[in-house]
């Protein structure tokens, strides 16, 4: 069976991450409007948190949609996991955007915004396994290159998707920006999800897939078979997703810790998108010439070491230039690792179970430890009174990371030496 060309590759697999990640960024950004909008209670703060709660929500479906959309994906096709994860998340894309607030039809405003956030979360959920296995399959000898697309499209769509937050909010006034200004980013993302499905329409079958015969019952094959490399997938990707959302976190950790405005930390994670869209495809170049685990064991300790360093420079010297060097560095070894991930995680499963493997294993990753990392961040801070203390949430997945990718270059050599034993 012919093979797409690795442009092609790259694109059909990482437009429908770039349309979720665009997504998600314009909803934290819009918040405090769609708030006002859709979850009015009379207290500002009250209807914030209902805002993120729903946000949240998305969070909780994530291993749902693994489950179902990646066991879709091993049985049916790598193709049509991925179509079907696209067109799910233009759906809930197209109701957040469409929707008409509470002011126009009362309660059932917030109900659709629930909705939709669940869609999307359910799509997403699915949607990362099935385009990491589908670019592994697609190249034989650049499958890290290929897959750490999946974050370098991250790191674009997040200077896109800030570039629209500092124009519409710098432009328009509060009163357009509550009418029509908050949808306009929205109403590009739905631009983006129909080129994505009709490319994702046209391609191939991997090779690989085609090649064997799919399991009628994936998730339990897994569970059964392989539940070594679910728990090594998920250690492994602790630290990724903690990361990027602590990451994240800057621009309110710059306000609310640092007294900095909030362009400040905007600034800061503008820059740091930048790192991350131009080095994650380097460090997955570089995997494919001396191997996974080597260099993220190097970024995980870098993590580990330098964490509490960065966040003590912020916060003995709290400045634009502080925050744009934290989330510089921070994206920097982030990119180091990441950019390796999803190769690794996908070099975990074998075929049959692919798609479940890395998606299942990768939302509980999501769910648990990157989702809630600006929750336990502020918790933290609370209860300690110490501004340092994200830090230590930090230096505590990255050290279980570190344990995961020890155990998985152990597991690996182990089963190469089977397989030659084997031969």
């Amino acid at each position: 069976m012919r093979s797409l060309p690795l442009h092609r590759v790259i694109l059909a697999a990482s437009i429908g991450n770039a349309l979720e990640w665009f997504d998600f960024l314009i909803y934290g950004y819009f918040a405090v409007t769609i708030a006002k909008l859709f979850f009015p209670t009379g207290n500002e703060t009250a209807s914030l948190l209902l805002t993120l709660g729903t946000f949240g929500a998305s969070y909780l479906v994530r291993p749902l949609g693994a489950i179902v959309i990646g066991a879709y994906t091993d049985r049916a096709g790598r193709k049509a996991g991925l179509t079907l994860s696209i067109l799910l998340m233009m759906i809930g894309t197209t109701m957040t955007a469409a929707t008409p607030t509470y002011a126009t039809i009362g309660i059932a405003a917030p109900i659709l915004i629930l909705l939709a956030r669940l869609l999307q979360g359910f799509s997403v959920g699915g949607e990362f396994g099935s385009a990491v296995t589908f670019v592994v399959e697609q190249s034989k000898s650049r499958k890290g290159f290929a897959a750490s697309w999946q974050w370098a499209s991250q790191g674009v769509t997040a200077l896109l998707a800030s570039a629209f937050g500092v124009l519409l909010t710098g432009l328009l006034p509060e009163d357009q920006l509550l009418a029509w200004g908050w949808r306009v980013p929205f109403l590009f993302g739905l631009l983006i999800g129909p080129v994505g499905l009709y490319i994702r329409r046209r391609m191939i079958e991997t090779p690989e897939f085609a090649a064997v015969k799919p399991t009628p019952s994936p998730v339990r094959d897994l569970l059964r078979r392989h539940p070594g490399p679910v728990l090594l997938a998920l250690g492994a990707s602790i630290i990724s997703n903690s990361s990027n959302y602590l990451i994240l976190y800057i621009p309110t950790y710059a306000v609310k810790q640092l007294g900095l405005p909030q362009a400040t930390g905007f600034t800061a994670t503008m820059v740091g998108a930048a790192i991350l869209a131009a080095v994650s495809p380097l460090s997955g170049h570089w995997s494919d010439k001396v191997g996974r685990t080597g260099i993220m064991l190097v970024m995980a300790w870098l993590f580990l070491i330098t964490a509490y360093p960065v966040f003590y420079f912020m916060v003995a010297y709290p400045s634009l230039a502080t925050a744009i060097f934290a989330a510089s560095w921070l994206s920097l070894v982030k990119a180091g690792y990441s950019g390796v991930l999803p190769s690794l995680m996908s070099e975990l499963f074998p075929t049959e179970t692919r798609g479940v493997g890395v998606s299942l294993s990768y939302s509980i990753s999501v769910t648990i430890f990157g989702g809630f990392a600006p929750f336990v961040a502020t918790w933290l801070i609370a209860m300690t009174g110490d501004s340092l203390s994200p830090s230590f949430y930090l230096m505590f997945t990255a050290g279980l990371s570190i344990i995961a990718l020890m155990l998985a270059r152990q597991w690996t050599l182990r089963r190469s030496e089977a397989a030659v034993a084997a031969s």
